[in-house]
Formats: structure tokens, sequence, C-alpha cells
């Protein structure tokens, strides 16, 4: 198992999300706990303070197996061999057009890397280190990719120089329909958007198309039976139906979205479909690299070939050379990503793989089989939620730590890329030019980002295809004009997939100005109090009314001191009773509620009575296992517990007899693992008489997403608007 660096581990991903870069800052600040809250990025930060531009420089291999994401730069070889070098192949390619300018400075493979430029141990010195992945290496020419001009005769590709007016690709990036590009462009831009839901396979659809064309939201796309109905790339196809001959029915739904480049949401993921919706997006994505590229290629050919009197114009790249971005949770999603980016092209070469093998795959079995499926799936493996890696391909090659602006694909997580871009408060040292030109954006998992830092994701998602600061040997000739008209986000695809739908996805998706449109799609929920087995407990659920959300936290702990505190009161004066206070469990999303109701506990005389402990993210496994203890033995009757805590653990937590949610989880499977797993393991050790547990629920209307996942999409809307503010279910 690779050592971890001072980012990785469970709890290191945790805090991420508070305090001054965590969900709502620290405006909400209770008790002294927040100062943990900076500790991650602050000392992110200081590692890399002395780095500038992209500071992917920051992490490197060692001999003891230490992480890096970057390539290398070797050092520059005899400047006078290098020179005559480059006027060789000037003198034999000068029929071409002279596109960009190549760096000229790599070792040509019978030369060697002074010794000078490494120490005893072979590893670069500490000042080169800083300088490893800048951002200022000017994007590489697909022309000088000899690769890519070798195997030319050897490709069987059936792209000839007829473009397809029903591929995507086409319409939505190279030939749009200006008509209806300008029409939709104005609803982007005055938020003019039709909405119209669709059944499709059993699954729910929301389609928005921006401008005045309903007509085109009434029905969605036409259904694919397989990869045979997609647009790709001759040398995708094989693969491709080797994988998957046919689509299931939430393929059938997600493929048309994908690779018409809408905008999609999708609030379906789990641990038995992910590994399809990862094949999708790595086809996806592939196959928007390979048109790009080959592109690219067959412009340069046909410039060369028609000389300098040639009216041909192409307007064919970016800015810069990367076109897709992937943010990931963990270093093991990464592995499980470039495991399907190889499955679907099946190169023939990959470069540097040892090498990220070593740096991102651990097999240490971390996690006996009782841990749920959707813990195992994000926390088994590497994860360590800190790093970046950018992807090269050539028609047979790919190639692992390439340079940011020489990559295709980035691969990063939320953390990992903002300590590229820098920090506001250092602007000369800030580099995004090389997500200028970024056209598809997938971010997975999104669940699992959320309890890091979505902070960094919005500040990644402010700091894309903005206009670069440098040129980065860009030939502005042959910048598509949308480029050229700041326009680049209204042209880029945006793909999110996640287990459960959220405010903060919802307001990226809403935010979305992707002239194609956007696609939420999830399922139709029966709830989750349908799922507890055989545990046979009262569920109460107390509505509590809210001016607007931002008074909202105020009227919770105002509800919960009055209606909720008072009965538990009650019940501690039952002493030796069975049905006194002891066993409660107090569930707490937020982590800023949390203090707040620790903080109250602590020093409010009118619960002087009641003994509690406490377990949040921030608790090390001496103190939850402390705590938990001494809510076993009745010590402690009252437990409060953090949703954060239990998405990082998955604590098992014996002699629960009592369940108050403070407010309902993101996650409705901690529903069910709270309520049906804690009182039917308390019913297992003979410490609560069956069907003597008891559950209450506070929620207001801004809860609607998360109460719809609980009870059900049928339920939801009576809870929400009668007047009645409590619901029993039994």
């Amino acid at each position: 198992m690779p050592p971890r660096g001072k980012f990785s581990g469970r709890r290191g991903s945790a805090r991420g999300r508070g305090g001054k870069f965590g969900r709502g800052g620290a405006k909400r600040s209770f008790g002294g706990a927040e100062k943990f809250h900076n500790t991650r990025l602050e000392d992110a930060e200081e590692s890399g303070s002395e780095s500038s531009g992209e500071a992917s420089s920051d992490l490197k291999v060692d001999s003891e197996g230490s992480i890096s994401d970057v390539e290398e730069t070797p050092a520059t070889t005899q400047p006078y061999m290098a020179l005559m070098q480059s006027l060789e192949r000037d003198s034999v390619s000068s029929a071409a057009p002279t596109t960009k300018r190549r760096k000229i400075d790599h070792p040509s493979p019978k030369q060697e890397v002074p010794p000078a430029a490494n120490d005893e141990n072979g590893e670069v010195s500490d000042d080169e280190e800083r300088d490893v992945d800048h951002v200022e290496e000017p994007e590489e020419d697909p022309s000088n990719d000899v690769e890519l001009e070798n195997d030319n005769d050897d490709d069987d590709d059936d792209d000839d120089d007829i473009p397809d007016a029903e591929d995507p690709f086409e319409t939505h990036f190279v030939n749009p329909d200006s008509n209806e590009y300008n029409i939709r462009l104005k609803g982007v831009t005055s938020n003019v958007h039709q909405t119209k839901q669709v059944e499709k396979n059993g699954w729910r659809m929301f389609r928005s198309i921006p401008g005045q064309t309903p007509d085109q939201t009434t029905q969605p796309p036409a259904t694919v039976p397989g990869p045979s109905g997609l647009k790709l790339k001759h040398r995708l196809i094989e693969t491709s139906n080797k994988l998957c001959p046919s689509f299931d029915r939430l393929e059938q739904v997600l493929y048309p979205i994908t690779f018409s480049y809408q905008d999609l949401l999708f609030c379906g993921r789990n641990a038995t479909n992910a590994g399809n919706l990862r094949r999708m997006t790595c086809l996806h994505a592939i196959n928007h690299v390979f048109k790009t590229r080959d592109r690219v290629i067959k412009n340069n050919a046909k410039l060369a070939k028609e000389g300098e009197t040639t009216d041909f114009e192409p307007r064919d790249q970016g800015f810069t050379r990367p076109k897709v971005l992937m943010i990931l949770p963990t270093r093991e999603a990464a592995v499980k990503v470039v495991n399907a980016i190889c499955a679907v092209c099946e190169p023939d070469q990959q470069e540097n793989r040892k090498r990220f093998d070593e740096s991102y795959i651990d097999r240490e079995v971390k996690f006996s089989a009782d841990k749920p499926a959707d813990f195992r799936d994000l926390f088994e493996g590497n994860d360590d939620d800190m790093f970046r890696i950018g992807i090269k391909f050539t028609r047979k090659t790919i190639k692992y730590f390439a340079q940011f602006y020489n990559s295709d694909i980035l691969l990063a997580s939320p953390l990992g890329l903002r300590m590229a871009i820098g920090s506001e408060g250092d602007k000369k040292k800030m580099d995004y030019d090389f997500l200028s030109s970024i056209e598809v954006v997938i971010v997975d998992h999104a669940d699992a980002l959320l309890n890091q830092n979505w902070e960094h994701v919005e500040y990644i998602f402010e700091h894309l295809n903005r206009q670069p600061r440098d040129a980065h040997g860009c030939d502005f000739s042959r910048v598509r004009e949308w480029y050229l008209d700041n326009q680049a986000e209204n042209f880029r695809q945006t793909i999110v997939l996640s287990a459960f739908n959220t405010p903060e996805l919802s307001e990226l998706h809403r935010c979305s100005k992707n002239w194609a449109g956007r696609v939420r799609v999830q399922p139709e929920y029966n709830g989750m109090i349908q799922e507890l087995g055989l545990v046979k407990a009262k569920q109460t659920f107390s509505r509590f009314e809210a001016p607007s959300i931002a008074d909202e936290p105020d009227a919770r702990f105002t509800y919960f001191t009055s209606a909720i505190v008072p009965s538990l009161i009650k019940l501690a004066g039952r002493k030796g009773s069975s049905a006194d206070a002891g066993g409660t469990l107090i569930f707490i999303p937020s982590y800023l509620d949390f203090v707040r109701v620790r903080n109250y506990f602590s020093t409010a005389d009118a619960v002087e009575s009641l003994s509690f402990g406490a377990i949040s993210e921030y608790a090390d496994v001496r103190e939850a296992s402390r705590a938990r203890s001494h809510f076993l033995s009745g010590r402690h009757k009252v437990l409060l517990y953090t949703e954060r805590s239990h998405h990082f653990r998955r604590y098992v937590i014996a002699g629960v007899r009592r369940v108050i949610m403070y407010g309902l989880p993101d996650n409705p499977i901690f529903y069910r693992e709270i309520v049906g797993g804690f009182l039917a393991k308390s019913e297992q050790d003979m410490l609560l008489e069956p069907g003597r547990g008891s559950v209450r629920v506070v929620f207001s209307k801004y809860d609607v997403l998360k109460l719809e996942r609980v009870v059900g999409s049928k339920r939801v809307g009576k809870m929400i608007r009668e007047r009645g503010d409590t619901f029993d279910f039994i």
C-alpha cells in the first residue's frame, strides 16, 4: 500500500467541507470545533505556496512511493544539437503550415538526461520540481504527434471529408444551425426555458430547452438500442459492441441525452449501475476527443497538400488542448475510469502505466463484507481525495501524467484541481487557462463530493471556459469563432451523476448555459419508510414553519428546543422506567447545527438532567468508541450523531431505543440504516421490546427533496402543503 500524503484519508476528506471553505461558510459558527475546518486547505496552500502557476508540482513519486500527478520535465540537453535537429525537421516538413511552435528542449531517444538534473537517488531536485507541469507549457500541435502521423495509413476509420449532418458533434460544435442556435442563445441569455416532464422506461425526465421552442420538449430523444445507434468513431464501434452489445432500460434513457451534448443531472447512481454509467461517460469522452483531434489532423494534412494558395481556413480548435474534465472523489475512482477508458479504446501501449498503478492503486482489503455496498464502492481501494492527472491520447498510445497543456482528458478531485488553479489571494500565481477550452465536464459520484467540500466544485466551475490570459502557443486563426466570442460555456456539456438530488446539484444544473438544453433524470420514489425490514416503529414527522430559507436554521433550533427537548426532559424524570430518556439518538445532518445543539446541551440549565455524548466527523476512533460505550451502558442518555460521521464511518450504534432526527439525511439509505438498522439491533440485543421503538423527524418545506426520498413521491406533496403539521407512519 503506498503511503498516503498530507491530504489522504477519509477523515481528511471530511475536513474539507466546513469552515471557511465549506458549505455555507462559517457564518453560523457556534462552537470551538470550527477551527479544524480550515486545516486541510490551509496546509495545502502552505505546502504549495512556493510553486507558481498550476501548482501541480507539489506531489512527486519518490523512492518510497509517494504520489505524483504530473509529468517530469526533462532538463534541456545540448542546445546546439537540439537546434540542429529542429532545423532538420523543419526542412523535411517545410511544406506543412506552421500553426504552432513545439518545444524542442526535450531529449531525443538517444540522448540522456544529464545526471545533474536528478539527485543521487534519481529523484527530481526541489528547484526543478517546482517547475514540473507548469501551465505555461504551450499546447502541442496535433500535427506534431509522430504516432498520429505515422498511423494514418493504418487507420481504417470511416472519416471522409464529408461531415455527417446527423452527428451531434457536427450539429453542436462544428456547424450548428444558425437560426436555432440564435433562438436558444437568446433564451439562455434571458433565462427563458421551456420545460416538460416526460416518463420513459420508468424514469422521470425533466427536459428544459432554452428559447421559445416548446415543441422540442414534448418528446424525449429517440431510443437507442445499442452502440450501433450512436455516431461513434469506427475504432470505437467494435469494442463498444463487444463490451455492451445492447443497452438496458436505463442506458436507453441516458445515452441519447449524453451523446446529444445536452447537460445531464442523473439522480439514480448506485453501486449496481455505477460501472455502466462509467462506461457510458468514458465512451462519450473518448469519442469526443478522437473526433476533435482527427479533425485537426485532417485539416493539417489538407492545408499541407494545398499549400499557401488555398482559401481553406479551418476553425477546428480551442485555445488549449484539454477538452474533457472528469471530477472524481478518490484515486480509486480515477483507477476505475482509467480501466474503463482502456477497455473502450484498447490502446497498444500505455506510457507511465506502472507509475500510475503504484501511485493510485491500493490493493489492501480494508473493509469486511458487512459494510454497505455503497460504502465499499466509494472507500475501497485508495481513498485519497487529493489528486490530478493529465491523460494524452495518440492513435495507439495512452500517456499518463502528461502535462496539463498537452493532455486531452484531465482527471482530478475537487481539492486537487483547486490547488492546481491557485488562490484568488495571489492572482499572479493563479492559472486556469488549461480549463479555457473544456467542452465536456463529467462529475461522477457527486453525492460523495458533497461530503468533501462542495465549494471546491463551485470554484472550479467559476474558472471554466474563461478567456485565457496567455496565448500558450495558440494559433488564433484556427480557433472556433464561438471561443473568440466568449461563448464557450454555451457549448460546454456538463454531466453530473449522483445517487440523489440536492439543492447544490440543482443549482449547478439550473445555472447551465448550454444552448442544447438540460435534462434531469430521477426515479419515482416509493419511500425509504417502506424498506425498514422487520422493525415496526412509530414514525412521527413534524413540520415546522420558516419564513425564509435564511431563517430556517433558527426556526429549526427554536422548534427543537421548544417542542422536542421538553418531552425528553419529561422522560428523564422517570427513574428506573423502561420508557426513560436513555437510548435517545439525535441525528443531525449539518455540522454547524451539531455545534449549536452540542453547545445547548452543554450550557443550558433546562437540559442539565440529560447527560449526553457526541460523535461528529472530527471525532477520532478512540473518542467515538468511548461515546458509543457510554451510550450503551446508559451513562449517557443522549448521543448526538452527525450525517457526515455516518458517511465516513458507518458505525453500527448499539443501545438505540429512540431516534430523533433534527433533520432528514440527504442520503435516504442513512434513514434505513439508522431507523431500521439501529432499532433492529436493539431488538436483537434484547434492549428494546419489539415494536416499542420510536422515531421523531423534524422537517420544513425546504426539505422537500430529502422528504420525497424518505416518504415517497406520492406523499411528499401532501405533507408539505396540508394544514396539519404532524404525520404518523407505523
